[in-house]
């Protein structure tokens, strides 16, 4: 016969009624770490770059090719200001920050307003799909071994640099720009400060 407590539940039903296995326990000691060393690793595989951009500083010269396969060089448009943007059609601020580029690009193309797009972790199709449905005019360059990302110190797009005529970054929005943040940046690289 099978022993019952007052409230007439079985003893052995009572007894371990409330408590996990205690391998549950370690499991759930353990799962964050673990979770943590993996991101240390994705971060680790990434290529280190001899210095990141700094605001203040000269921009990390590149030359990558754009989704037609010509070259995009940052020497090549110096003496002009530069906006590079770093995007993904996968990226939902990308999505929302592009009219913005797109009108600051034709509002801006007499004073010489270079922008070049550097595509984050995202195919040429893609990237050729959301240039063509949002009215890209720019070059939008491919960064498959995410060198020039490094240099930048990209780790997550959208990230945005303004470098002004002498190649110097002067301000880096991480995330999604606004319609402020475009105005501040770009008064800083065309002289209307």
């Amino acid at each position: 016969m099978t022993a019952v407590t007052r409230d007439g539940v079985p003893a052995s039903a009572r007894a371990g009624a409330g408590r996990l296995p205690r391998w549950y326990y370690g499991a759930a000691a353990i799962a964050p770490l673990l979770l943590l060393a993996m991101w240390g690793a994705v971060l680790l595989v990434r290529p280190v770059a001899p210095s990141v951009a700094r605001v203040g500083e000269a921009a990390p010269a590149f030359t990558l090719a754009d989704l037609d396969g010509n070259p995009v060089s940052l020497a090549d448009l110096r003496g002009r200001p530069v906006v590079v943007n770093f995007w993904a059609s996968w990226c939902g601020h990308c999505k929302e920050e592009f009219p913005l580029l797109a009108s600051a690009a034709a509002a801006h193309r007499d004073a010489g307003l270079a922008v070049v797009g550097i595509v984050f972790r995202d195919g040429a199709e893609p990237a050729r799909d959301f240039m063509a449905r949002f009215g890209g005019t720019w070059p939008a360059a491919m960064d498959p071994d995410e060198t020039v990302a490094s240099r930048f110190g990209i780790i997550w797009p959208p990230d945005t640099f303004f470098i002004d005529r002498n190649g110097v970054v002067t301000s880096r929005q991480i995330g999604q720009l606004t319609s402020a943040d475009l105005d501040r940046g770009l008064a800083g690289i065309l002289g209307e400060e």
